[in-house]
């Protein structure tokens, strides 16, 4: 009797997931692909290419506005937001990229990061603009806010504010835990439920506290687990240093054409290579998605322009810092070690696992702590999004049952199969992009008019007024 609803079960979720396979091909197709890039594009020279500011974004993003409103520093804002990009897709994700698309992925997911760090900017910028402040002094803000108040899209405000909500529990606490058991798991035989229950109590301990702790983590684990993969990938291209110039051409070149290079790497062509590139930047960076504006807007920041630039770096170091130092790393590990079957590997953890272990000693290591730790700090960051949201939607009274869920479906992620569970994030963060980047077009005036407003008098140490923060019963 258990057998036969066991495999009623099996069955049904079986047709559930080719369903959703079949929405996600369409909403990940090259309409969405295009449309981001599009985007991207679009918002660049609307910015008057905003990304020639990255440096200063990087300066500002280690001071402070203390005399002004806010919940958390600029830093942990920025911190924050990285906790939730900076994840698993930064080093699994770029192995599926090559493994799909050949080494020519990583060129395209590079170039995504470049012309995204415009996109991020000008969703944090329309955060900041359009935040409110609630009853008790907490400020908020995100797309949902910029559709309600700024475009007066009451009910596109609602889809986002339940897609983000609805995405947290997969690519924010089951997906991330899943993953780390697996690593634990594997490497030191750990039982799953033993990591599950252990990071889901880790995490009561910050989100409990609210978005003041979790940015103080974030402030600390961040910098650590960025630095720790940084120079871990760093030693790893030295000991690879002959095949490092070989590696970039390779990537280049197998970006635009098919072909073959050593170590059994092939290109698949221009086409292939700019899906799977385009994909993982973006699924890696999350601009146009409209997540980390959420936390951008909690920022003590004098004026919007100066909160964007600070933002538009979480793109810079993700995807163009973090993931162009993951593809390097893959693609001169495997030209070096032509052991390496790439022909009959589609599973980019796999691919990155092999490669990594090429590497005498340490590349084991880096990985498995890389791992662990991009995605706890995903959790920690999507907790936030996620609570935003669930607050918008139905005020504070929903924040304490969303902690709990949350808090559960973490303990739970590494005892289930959650190709379903990815998958459905997977829909839901498509559609999450679609009602930010209607924000983010319709709205592109204001983000120019905003931009040419403050910019020069942020290079003159912000004499700018504080804007007017509204008050949350104004926007109902």
């Amino acid at each position: 009797m258990l057998d036969s609803i066991s495999a009623f079960f099996a069955v049904i979720v079986s047709g559930i997931q080719s369903v959703v396979t079949q929405i996600n091909d369409i909403l990940w197709g090259p309409p969405m692909l295009i449309l981001l890039c599009g985007t991207h594009l679009f918002l660049t020279f609307r910015t008057g290419f905003i990304q020639k500011k990255t440096f200063k974004g990087i300066k500002l993003s280690v001071s402070r506005d203390p005399d002004v409103e806010g919940d958390i520093s600029q830093f942990g804002a920025l911190t924050t937001a990285l906790a939730s990009t900076i994840g698993t897709g930064n080093i699994i994700g770029v192995g599926t990229a090559i493994a799909l698309g050949g080494p020519g992925a990583v060129f395209w997911c590079w170039l995504t990061g470049v012309f995204g760090i415009a996109t991020k900017y000008a969703e944090s910028l329309i955060a900041v603009k359009y935040r409110v402040k609630s009853k008790d002094g907490r400020m908020m803000g995100g797309a949902m806010y910029a559709l309600d108040r700024g475009l007066h899209l009451k009910w596109l405000a609602v889809l986002f504010a339940l897609f983000a909500a609805i995405a947290s529990f997969g690519i924010g606490s089951m997906v991330q835990s899943n993953a780390i058991a697996n690593v634990w798991k594997e490497n030191l035989d750990m039982p799953a439920w033993i990591v599950g229950v252990v990071c889901a109590a880790l995490t009561a301990l910050v989100i409990f506290g609210g978005v003041k702790v979790i940015a103080k983590v974030c402030e600390k684990l961040v910098p650590f687990m960025a630095i720790f993969y940084v120079l871990g990938c760093i030693i790893i291209l030295i000991y690879n240093c002959d095949y490092i110039i070989p590696a970039i051409q390779t990537i280049v070149t197998l970006a635009f054409k098919p072909g073959a290079a050593a170590g059994g790497l092939v290109g698949s062509g221009i086409m292939m290579a700019a899906r799977y590139g385009v994909a993982r930047g973006l699924f890696s960076n999350e601009s146009g998605m409209g997540s980390a504006p959420i936390v951008a807007a909690a920022a003590q920041t004098r004026n919007p322009v100066k909160q964007a630039l600070v933002s538009s770096t979480g793109t810079f170091w993700d995807t163009v810092v973090v993931c162009a130092m993951t593809g390097l790393v893959l693609v001169s590990s495997i030209m070096k070690n032509p052991n390496i079957d790439v022909a009959n590997i589609t599973d980019g953890s796999e691919l990155t696992s092999l490669a990594f272990a090429q590497i005498p000693f340490i590349g084991k290591f880096i990985l498995v702590v890389g791992i662990v730790s991009f995605a706890y700090s995903t959790i920690l960051g999507w907790a936030y999004y996620g609570e935003r949201c669930i607050e918008y939607l139905g005020g504070p009274k929903l924040l304490m049952p969303y902690r709990v869920l949350y808090i559960v479906s973490i303990a739970v992620a590494p005892l289930v199969t959650l190709q379903l569970v990815w998958d459905l994030a997977d829909t839901f963060n498509a559609l999450m992009a679609i009602p930010n980047i209607i924000a983010l077009l319709l709205l592109s005036g204001v983000i120019a008019k905003e931009t040419k407003k403050y910019i020069n008098d942020i290079e003159k140490k912000d004499t700018t007024p504080i804007p007017v923060v509204d008050e949350l019963e104004n926007i109902k």
